[in-house]
């Protein structure tokens, strides 16, 4: 994959969150929950625009280890508002929204191993 590609499918995936927050119930918790989700989604593109011009290694995997942890904070946030029924249109969104969420987990502590083995092997 490449590194543009990726970074494209933060971007819809920050694109797909910001559908998600404009559809969630207008409650207190849906509210909450806006707030958190829109903030921790969208993070991600952002912080992995920064690691592609990290100043070393541990600069980098210093950022990528940031973009996961927004990723698995709006995989929490994802199944909140799934479990509590707090999205107002079809569900197909937030189950895509989830599966991609997994995907690019995935993906990102695969590439923090990598980058972590090719530190220590130095």
């Amino acid at each position: 994959m490449k590194q543009f590609d990726l970074h494209e499918r933060l971007i819809d995936f920050a694109v797909m969150i910001i559908e998600i927050t404009d559809n969630l119930n207008n409650s207190k918790a849906g509210n909450h929950l806006s707030g958190q989700i829109v903030r921790s989604g969208t993070s991600p593109s952002l912080i992995y625009s920064e690691a592609q011009s990290a100043e070393s290694r541990n600069d980098f995997i210093h950022k990528m280890s940031i973009v996961l942890k927004e990723l698995r904070e709006t995989h929490s946030c994802l199944k909140i508002i799934q479990r509590a029924k707090l999205y107002q249109k079809e569900e197909e969104i937030l189950v895509l929204s989830i599966k991609e969420n997994n995907e690019l987990i995935s993906i990102f502590v695969k590439s923090i191993e990598t980058s972590k083995s090719k530190l220590n092997t130095k």
